[in-house]
């Protein structure tokens, strides 16, 4: 079914539109919630948390394409529960990847309005579409997925260093970028 069938689903307030998104983005996801969690049934629950905030904001919102917006709710719904099980202790990817975010992005409890996030959202998606196609799929997998560099590295069979080295001038280009953009870092 295409995603707009799914979402006029939703709009008829039918439970059907909840087995459709299953079906077609369950798997999907799933790898989001278990990268972040690293527990199946964890990340079972952040999937049918996800569909159940996706029902709450369809309608007024008409997502389209829908899996981004799916994968976004799933992945803020996952970072939620890792903070609220990781407050004591550390480990994983998640902090290591949000530490190396810290330096180029704009702290999220500075007092920004929705329309600052709405603008760092879109600097952030012109920044990453400007990439070129390896460094982007590259930094999504580290930023947005969690990989970690060693699977990062064996999946381009690079070295971790060339990995890792990339993913910092890709950060500093970043953080250019968001100045020039008129973000305050």
């Amino acid at each position: 079914m295409e995603d707009q069938q799914i979402v006029d689903l939703y709009f008829a307030r039918s439970e059907s539109a909840i087995d459709e998104t299953d079906k077609k983005y369950g798997r999907y996801c799933h790898s989001i919630a278990y990268r972040i969690l690293e527990d199946h049934e964890d990340a079972k629950e952040i999937v049918n948390d996800t569909y159940l905030k996706t029902w709450n904001t369809i309608p007024p919102n008409r997502p389209d394409p829908l899996k981004p917006y799916v994968g976004m709710i799933c992945r803020h719904l996952s970072l939620d529960r890792y903070e609220e099980y990781h407050t004591q202790k550390r480990g994983g990817q998640v902090p290591l990847v949000l530490e190396e975010l810290a330096e180029c992005i704009p702290d999220g409890d500075s007092g920004a309005d929705i329309g600052e996030s709405v603008a760092l959202r879109d600097a952030l998606g012109r920044f990453v579409r400007s990439l070129p196609a390896k460094t982007q799929i590259i930094f999504l997998q580290r930023y947005w997925y969690s990989c970690s560099v060693a699977e990062i590295a064996e999946g381009y069979g690079m070295r971790e260093n060339s990995v890792t080295v990339l993913l910092h001038r890709t950060r500093k280009k970043l953080k250019a970028h968001l100045k020039k953009e008129g973000f305050d870092l």
